[in-house]
């Protein structure tokens, strides 16, 4: 269809049709008409954002007059307000009236509010009964009313598949066996009693982790993000990339890219961003050639990739601390270069796709080379002034310790009116209508200015996370504090400058106020039901055999190879992801799946990072997002665009490859999530920039590879040779190994010799060989001991907690020590079994030639495609 076709076209849904349909997945679809309902509503979703401020900071000067509240307390509170929202917002069936909430639903909200609340207000009955295992019979009955009308509201909220995922977690738990269990996860069944004292009475199920992780983390940041789109930080973030992007081919695909990738920073939602920034993207990329389809897939790749963003990440990030047992910030650091190259690979993408379809520019074309340069360079100044503010505030600090915090608050609030200021000077940023004829892009000399004071709450929010080395809550409080400051004031100033009426002024930022206060709730319904609702499923584990006897069924499935089980939990994340939201699909598959990749790992003799695993599993998680037949962004770019929502979904599938291929290529190569890598170190920022280089030159020959277009056409053979270039710059260390061995063999009975001539900071890496605990099975692992400072001279491996039993040249062990390092590393071996426990090889560092001498034979071959290219080229390659 050729672009004026598909203009002429427009879209299936009005602007009303596009809210109704973020409103319907994000915030709930009812609007009653009654005002007293509607503000009841609102007025709830208003006290639980006071609530959750009140609760983050308790060290403000007014803590005292108010009772503090432990994480026992605060967390049924949090889900009595997300699941009397949720049964008040979200219909019960497309059928159901949306205008009014009906009897029965203000019944379903009180009682599942009242049940989470009950937990609340008698959390010490609870901990000297329940807790205790003793629960009472009204316990129990408080407990089963709120688990079902907990799954209830988990399907309004998100979609049936939770709720069935969950019912059959409970069902597994309470039958135990039966012909649909495989033998190997049966277990003798728990009780009624048993199973509801676990997952609504205690703290470890739907009051467990993630709910907990929801309540001190997620809201706030999501409160954040709802405050700075209300603000306009939305509208600046997408004039900003159509002002640095837009003039290039394909500047509007170009733009949607980097614009989702700011508002991802503020929004965790694939739809909202799809239809916030798409109702603008997409009818311009129609407009230069686009099909509706392609458009579509743009904005879906783009947007989705907004939850592999940090710092929100879909909420996944804050699971991760917690999961994972390592600092936000390390999770952060983690996360970035697979999420950056992510987003450098697909704006190359779009621009293979305008050089094949020799597209044109909105205005006169800019090259993409020097605009990339340009982009760097921005990041060297960034850098700079950051380094130098860092200075700057530190020698304060050190001046005048005493006023140092008044200081630096009044040079923030000069910097704030000062950025007013500059804003008031200019005109207010409006989107032009995408559609009119007469359409012009903006520069970024027009919108740079207009917008400064956004800047300033996410500059606090990194200060506090990654130089104050502050809790993430706490981090996201003094932003939250910042932007609630702005939000009110913002509208006033440029009134007092421009000479305009204040009061009016000031009633408009009250009413920004309030409105981003209920919208920032309103988008935490889900979240808060989706993470009470898993804490089901991570309890089921915990409380059954499925959590450590999942690795056997799946290794048997693999057949032992770790290549195909990560395809098979790929495949299991995307399939559970077609229903469940990104959050609850990252808890249920990261709770089953990560710590098997990690096991499945070590008996390949690979030692895979937990953080890569949980990573793993996000990745794919957030795919379901794009991936027919339910992607509901593609759904959501289909109803902008006009075209099919199967076939948007495909091509945004393909689009999105790049996506899928990242992870499995930080598992066999964790340097490109900067695993072991030091940022503290000058040594370990070079590695980390050489890291970053190396990966985004591989990612865009891997994107160019997958579109058939380098400097021109791909013969087929061209396309594959790029692959292949492309993996050995990510990975060089695969042909390495099958040049040099990794490691020399050495006896296994001087594994004691070993860990006392190891000097703290090394590895001691051995093989144990005996019979699988769950199948008596035999079975190799790989095990990784970090040799400490703290660790005693000499009797490490004792220390450890191995008991060594040397027989001749053999080397068998005995159960390792409880409460040792090495008890949970072996726990998956049956030291009682008819074949003994035995150390088979002791493994030491092979001296081998530098992994990048393949990037010599690679890079040649890089230059054959090249050369043969450019014989054929016919437009510049930038």
């Amino acid at each position: 269809m050729a672009a004026d076709e598909t203009t002429a076209k427009g879209r299936d849904y009005s602007d009303e049709d596009l809210q109704d349909l973020v409103a319907s997945t994000d915030t709930g679809g009812r609007a009653p008409t009654n005002r007293n309902v509607a503000l009841l509503i609102s007025a709830l979703a208003f006290l639980w954002s006071v609530f959750q401020l009140w609760i983050a900071q308790p060290q403000l000067w007014f803590a005292e007059y108010l009772p503090a509240l432990n994480s026992s307390q605060t967390r049924p509170v949090h889900l009595g307000f997300a699941v009397i929202l949720a049964y008040l917002a979200y219909p019960a069936l497309k059928s159901s009236p949306r205008d009014r909430v009906p009897l029965t639903d203000w019944v379903l909200g009180i009682v599942a509010s009242g049940c989470a609340f009950y937990v609340f207000l008698f959390s010490r009955d609870l901990a000297e009964t329940a807790r205790s295992g003793l629960p009472t019979q009204t316990q129990i009955i408080i407990g089963a009313i709120g688990i079902v009308l907990l799954l209830e509201a988990s399907r309004r909220a998100l979609g049936p598949a939770l709720t069935v995922v969950g019912s059959i977690f409970l069902l597994y738990a309470y039958m135990g066996s039966g012909w649909l269990i495989p033998d190997i996860i049966e277990h003798a069944g728990l009780s009624l009693n048993s199973i509801i004292n676990a997952q609504w009475l205690d703290t470890t199920g739907v009051f467990g982790i993630p709910l907990g992780v929801s309540t001190a983390f997620v809201f706030l940041f999501v409160l954040f993000g709802a405050l700075l789109d209300k603000a306009g930080a939305g509208n600046y973030f997408i004039q900003l990339a159509f002002a640095g992007l837009g003039a290039l081919r394909g500047g509007p695909a170009k733009a949607a890219v980097v614009g989702s990738a700011m508002t991802g920073l503020i929004s965790g939602s694939s739809i909202a961003n799809v239809v916030t920034t798409g109702t603008f993207t997409i009818p311009l990329m129609k407009r230069v050639g686009f099909s509706s389809e392609k458009a579509g897939a743009v904005e879906v790749a783009s947007s989705v990739n907004g939850q592999i963003m940090p710092p929100v990440m879909g909420a996944a990030a804050f699971l991760m601390v917690e999961f994972v047992g390592i600092s936000y910030v390390e999770v952060i650091k983690h996360a970035f270069i697979p999420a950056v190259i992510s987003y450098i690979a697909l704006v190359y993408i779009v621009h293979l796709e305008a050089l094949k379809k020799d597209m044109p520019a909105l205005g006169a074309a800019v090259n993409l080379g020097r605009m990339f340069l340009k982009i760097a360079i921005g990041f060297v100044v960034s850098g700079v002034a950051f380094t130098a503010l860092v200075y700057a505030v530190k020698g304060v600090q050190s001046a005048a310790p005493g006023i140092s915090g008044p200081v630096i608050t009044l040079a923030l609030l000069a910097a704030y009116v000062g950025a007013v200021k500059l804003a008031a000077s200019k005109p207010d940023l409006a989107l032009d209508d995408p559609n009119s004829k007469g359409f012009t892009l903006p520069t970024v000399g027009q919108v740079f200015p207009t917008g400064l004071q956004y800047l300033l709450p996410i500059l606090v929010l990194i200060w506090f996370l990654m130089i104050e080395m502050q809790s993430p809550a706490k981090s996201a409080f003094y932003a939250v504090a910042v932007m609630l400051m702005i939000i009110v004031t913002q509208r006033p100033l440029k009134a007092l400058f421009r000479g305009e009426d204040i009061n009016a002024a000031l009633r408009f930022g009250l009413n920004d106020l309030v409105e981003g206060m209920i919208a920032g709730a309103r988008n935490m319904i889900g979240i808060g039901v989706a993470t009470a609702a898993a804490g089901i499923i991570v309890a089921t584990v915990t409380k059954t055999p499925i959590g450590t006897e999942l690795a056997g069924l799946v290794e048997v499935l693999a057949g032992g190879n770790l290549m195909i089980m990560l395809v098979l939990v790929a495949v299991f994340s995307l399939i559970l992801g077609m229903g469940l939201p990104t959050t609850a699909n990252y808890i249920v598959v990261s709770s089953l799946m990560a710590t098997v990749v990690v096991t499945l790992g070590a008996q390949e003799g690979l030692i895979v990072p937990l953080i890569a695993a949980h990573l793993f599993v996000f990745y794919f998680g957030i795919m379901a997002d794009v991936t027919p037949p339910v992607g509901l962004a593609s759904f959501a770019a289909a109803a902008v665009s006009g075209g099919d929502p199967i076939r948007t979904g495909f091509t945004a599938f393909f689009f999105s490859l790049r996506t899928a291929a990242l992870p499995f290529l930080f598992i066999y190569n964790p340097t490109l999530i900067l695993y072991g890598v030091d940022l503290g170190t000058w040594p370990g920022i070079v590695q980390a920039v050489f890291v970053f280089v190396v990966a985004t030159f591989a990612m865009l020959l891997f994107a160019a590879a997958t579109q058939g277009y380098f400097l021109a056409r791909s013969k087929l053979w061209e396309s594959a040779a790029l692959l292949l270039v492309a993996f050995t710059l990510f990975v060089p260390g695969f042909w390495l190994d099958r040049v040099q061995p990794r490691f020399i063999e050495r006896p296994a009975i001087e594994l004691a010799a070993a860990f006392d001539a190891a000097e703290p900071g090394d590895s001691v890496r051995f093989v144990v060989h005996g019979p699988s605990f769950t199948d008596g099975a035999m079975k190799d692992l790989t095990i990784l001991h970090h040799i400490d400072a703290s660790d005693p001279a000499t009797g490490r491996a004792d220390a450890a907690g191995l008991f060594l039993l040397p027989e001749g040249d053999k080397l068998y062990m005995d159960e390792p020590m409880f409460g040792k390092p090495m008890q949970e590393k072996l726990s998956g071996f049956d030291f009682y079994g008819d074949e003994r426990v035995e150390v088979i090889s002791l493994l030491s560092p092979n001296h081998r030639i530098t992994k990048y001498v393949f990037y010599i034979p690679a890079l040649l071959l890089l230059g054959l495609v090249i050369v043969m290219q450019r014989r054929r080229q016919t437009k510049p390659a930038f």
